[in-house]
C-alpha cells in the first residue's frame, strides 16, 4: 500500500490535529504486546488493529471456550476449542493487513518473559489471574516497559497505566502482596457482565495509543474504575510506596527464580474430589452436599439432592447425622475450598470434607461429555 493510501486509511485521526501524519506513523512503528486475548484483550486486539499499530504481539495459552463468546467477540461457536491467540491472529490479519502480528501460544512464565516483553515497546495486560499479574508487573519494572493495566468484576472495570522506566507508581503500590488464589473472587466465581470488558478494554486500547502517539494526558500513576450499574467512573492517584518496591525481584536472575503461581496459591491444602469420583460418591446413602454459592447463582442444581448454605452465613452450620461424607460446591472451587477450611475447623475430623474440584462448572461439563 502507498504511503498517500495508507494515510487515507487512517484519515479521520490523522486529521485530528492532536494526532496527525506524524502520531499516525509513530503508529505504525510501535510494537504493542497484548498478555491475554480473552474478554478485555479482545477489544484492545481489535481497536489497536483498527488504529494502525504496525506490530501487535499476542500471548495466550488459553482455548476458546463456549463460555468465552458472551464477552469475547473476536470468537465464534466454531471456534470452540482452538488457541486463542492463532484464531485472534488470524480474524486480525483479516481486519487489517497492514499490521504485523506476532503469536505466541505459550502461558507467559518467569522464563520466557524477557525473550518476549523484549521486543515490544509497550505492554498490555489484559491477564485474569493474579500470579500473571504480578509477573507482568514486575517483569515491564526490571525491563523498564510502560504497562497498560485493567481488571473486571461483576459490574465494576478499572483502567491504569504504570510507568516503571521513569520511576512511576506500579501495580505493587496498589497491592503490594498477592492475594491467595481463595480469598479474591474471580469472573468464573462471581460473573462479569458481557460488556464491560468491551468498555475497559477500549479505554486501555485508548491508553495506549495515547502513549504511543504521545498526545493527551494517559491515566499514568492514576487508576480509573468504572461502575457500569450506577454510569459512575472514579480517578484516583496512586503514590509510589517502598512497601511494594521492596517486594519486586531485585534483577531478573531473582525475577526467573520467582514461583508467581506458589506466591498466589491458597496457603492450607484442602482436600478435593474429582467430578468422577464425585459422580460414584451420589449413588450411597451417606453423603452430605453442600452448596456455597450465593442465593440466585446459576446454574441451578437439581440433579442431586444438597443443603445451600452462602459461604459468608456457613459460621454455626451443623453436620448431618449418617452423613459422614461431605462435598462442597461453589461455581468454580475457590469459595468451596475456604468453606472446607472452615467446616474442617468446626467438626473436626469425624467427617470426610472434599471441594468438588472445578465447582459445579466442572460436574456440568462432565454431564455434557457424557451424554455426547
Amino acid at each position: 500500500m502507498s504511503t498517500e493510501n495508507r494515510f487515507d486509511k487512517y484519515q479521520r485521526q490523522v486529521i485530528l490535529k492532536e494526532l496527525g501524519e506524524a502520531g499516525q506513523q509513530k503508529l505504525f512503528a510501535s510494537k504493542v504486546l497484548v498478555v491475554g486475548a480473552g474478554g478485555l484483550g479482545c477489544p484492545v486486539l481489535q481497536y489497536l488493529t483498527a488504529a494502525g499499530v504496525g506490530n501487535i504481539g499476542i500471548v495466550d495459552d488459553d482455548t476458546v471456550a463456549i463460555h468465552n463468546l458472551h464477552r469475547q467477540p473476536l470468537y465464534g461457536p466454531a471456534d470452540v476449542g482452538s488457541a486463542k491467540a492463532v484464531v485472534a491472529a488470524v480474524v486480525l490479519k483479516k481486519q487489517n493487513p497492514d499490521v504485523a502480528i506476532q503469536v505466541y501460544n505459550e502461558r507467559l512464565t518467569t522464563e520466557n518473559a524477557e525473550r518476549i516483553i523484549n521486543a515490544f515497546d509497550i505492554i498490555v495486560d489484559g491477564t485474569d489471574n493474579f500470579a500473571t499479574r504480578y509477573l507482568v508487573n514486575d517483569a515491564c519494572i526490571l525491563l523498564g516497559k510502560p504497562l497498560v493495566f485493567g481488571a473486571v468484576l461483576q459490574f465494576e472495570g478499572q483502567v491504569a497505566v504504570f510507568d516503571a522506566k521513569n520511576h512511576g507508581a506500579s501495580y505493587r503500590d496498589l497491592f503490594p502482596e498477592p492475594p491467595k488464589d481463595d480469598e479474591v473472587p474471580n469472573c468464573a466465581d462471581a460473573g462479569v457482565i458481557g460488556v464491560l470488558p468491551g468498555i475497559i478494554g477500549t479505554m486501555m486500547a485508548c491508553e495506549t495509543v495515547k502513549w504511543i502517539a504521545g498526545i493527551g494526558k494517559p491515566l499514568t500513576g492514576r487508576m480509573l474504575t468504572f461502575n457500569a450499574l450506577e454510569n459512575r467512573f472514579y480517578t484516583f492517584n496512586i503514590t509510589p510506596h517502598s512497601a511494594g518496591r521492596e517486594r519486586v525481584p531485585s534483577n531478573l536472575e531473582n525475577f526467573r527464580k520467582t514461583d508467581y503461581a506458589w506466591l498466589c496459591a491458597s496457603v492450607v491444602t484442602v482436600p478435593e474430589i474429582a467430578v468422577e469420583e464425585f459422580e460414584k460418591l451420589l449413588n450411597t446413602d451417606n453423603l452430605d452436599i453442600i452448596d456455597v454459592r450465593e442465593v440466585g447463582e446459576l446454574p441451578e442444581v437439581s440433579a442431586f439432592k444438597h443443603r445451600h448454605r452462602p459461604l459468608k452465613q456457613l459460621a454455626g452450620l451443623e453436620p448431618l447425622h449418617g452423613k459422614d461424607t461431605v462435598v462442597v460446591f461453589c461455581q468454580s472451587g475457590n469459595r468451596s475450598r475456604q468453606a472446607v477450611t472452615q467446616l474442617i475447623s468446626s467438626w473436626g475430623n469425624d467427617n470426610k470434607i472434599f471441594s468438588l474440584k472445578g465447582g459445579i462448572q466442572a460436574w456440568v461439563k462432565h454431564q455434557s461429555a457424557l451424554k455426547q
